[in-house]
């Protein structure tokens, strides 16, 4: 899918998913503040689509998404569905290269940085404990397949999984899966 229908796609899963925990259950901020998280980063996209800028309009899809599936997969959002970026063909203009090795490169460093930036805050004994090493496991994993991209100089492809991959670690770090142990100027808390 292009760009458009990838923001399109976004729109769609927004309209599906809702707020899975009763209001004035404790969860209940922490659900809110994802789905927020998502729209905002839906509508970033779109402004940015339409302002001439595919580089920062595809890091903010990818990374609106992540939140809305790290969000489903905690059970915060429903229903559990998952929107990852491995159909999105991304055509970036050669003249918009330069800011997209940039940023690229610049989320390469940042997930790497916020991974290493992050300790398990659930006891080992607790089920959020399993859950917190599920969504750094997502994260390295997303890591990975954009360090394979970044290899073959699918810039498009690698910055969408480092954005993606990096939206499940700040969820995490939002919901209390993990406690920050580094630089908590790389996460939004």
């Amino acid at each position: 899918m292009n760009l458009e229908e990838y923001g399109d796609h976004f729109s769609e899963a927004l309209q599906e998913i809702s707020i899975a925990v009763p209001e004035g259950a404790l969860l209940f901020r922490a659900a809110a503040e994802v789905l927020e998280m998502a729209a905002a980063y839906r509508s970033d996209g779109f402004s940015f689509l339409r302002g001439g800028d595919p580089v920062n309009a595809l890091a903010a899809f990818a990374y609106g998404l992540g939140w809305l599936d790290a969000g489903s997969r905690l059970g915060l959002l429903g229903p559990l569905a998952l929107h990852p970026p491995e159909n999105v063909e991304a055509a970036i203009p050669e003249s918009r290269r330069a800011h997209l090795d940039e940023k690229t490169h610049r989320y390469r460093r940042m997930l790497s940085a916020a991974l290493a930036s992050v300790g398990t805050g659930p006891d080992g004994s607790s089920p959020l404990h399993a859950g917190a090493e599920e969504f750094r496991a997502a994260a390295a994993s997303w890591y990975a397949g954009g360090v394979e991209y970044l290899e073959v100089d699918d810039l498009p492809a690698a910055l969408a999984r480092f954005s993606y991959g990096y939206a499940w670690l700040d969820a995490g770090v939002r919901a209390g899966l993990f406690a920050i142990t580094g630089d908590r100027g790389l996460f939004t808390v």
